[in-house]
């Protein structure tokens, strides 16, 4: 895919899938912002790696949770970059826990970041996209959003939510030719899937067809693809990417 010259935010991008998606889009041409709210270093070495490759690239800290974060951080991506064409939302996190220990702080920190956070970076870039009349959405779901998983009543939710959120937004700018699309990974081998026992591995490989669980790379490729000019007539789908673990 050929995005020489794009502009592109990636939340969550200094660690896992993030980092894979964020070199995914500079490797195809684009410039790339990264937001971060602890792995300052991570980052660090996800822009000095798009460097070298070079393109432009920036990290800035902020809190997807936070509303006025995410503004200050597109407003400042925009001035640095000159434009905004694709925003990748992909921060997230889990606090799992069975419904009936559920404390509400883990409900509220996951909706907060999973949910929240998605809506804060699509309402920054909103009014610029339909200005510029095109741009790029891209949402990070999960098969969890779509199916449930137990102990996840929370991760589960809040993935769910983010299907929702992405048909709305892609009715209401389509007329904008503003695409928006969700991708659903699957257990993907990401270096917090390493730490998992091999048990859940194992389980998790058992629900695929083909027999194997899914790299990093594997998601930055269909976010490539959707970020890209060959995608321009597809939107408010969602795309899992789980080698059929959940048909």
């Amino acid at each position: 895919m050929n995005l020489e010259g794009k502009n592109a935010i990636v939340t969550g991008g200094s660690i896992g899938i993030g980092t894979s998606i964020a070199l995914g889009l500079a490797k195809a041409g684009a410039n790339v912002a990264l937001n971060y709210r602890r792995h300052a270093d991570e980052a660090n070495a996800v822009v000095a790696e798009i460097g070298n490759m070079g393109r432009k690239a920036m990290a800035v800290q902020a809190d997807v949770a936070s509303f006025e974060q995410a503004q200050a951080m597109v407003e400042t991506v925009a001035q640095a970059f000159g434009s905004i064409d694709v925003l990748v939302c992909n921060a997230g996190i889990n606090r799992d826990a069975v419904i009936w220990k559920m404390a509400e702080e883990q409900w509220d920190q996951v909706m907060d970041t999973n949910l929240k956070g998605y809506f804060n970076y699509i309402r920054a870039v909103a009014p610029l996209f339909r200005e510029q009349k095109h741009g790029r959405i891209i949402n990070i779901t999960s098969i969890n959003g779509m199916r449930g998983k137990f102990g996840q009543s929370n991760y589960s939710a809040s993935k769910a939510g983010i299907i929702g959120l992405t048909k709305t937004v892609a009715r209401e700018l389509g007329k904008s030719h503003v695409t928006v699309n969700a991708v659903a990974p699957g257990m993907i081998m990401t270096d917090m899937a390493r730490e998992l026992e091999q048990k859940w591995l194992d389980a998790a490989t058992a629900e695929t067809v083909l027999g194997k669980l899914g790299e990093p790379e594997d998601v930055a490729n269909l976010v490539n693809f959707l970020a890209s000019d060959a995608a321009g007539h597809i939107t408010g789908q969602v795309i899992s990417v789980d080698g059929g673990q959940y048909i």
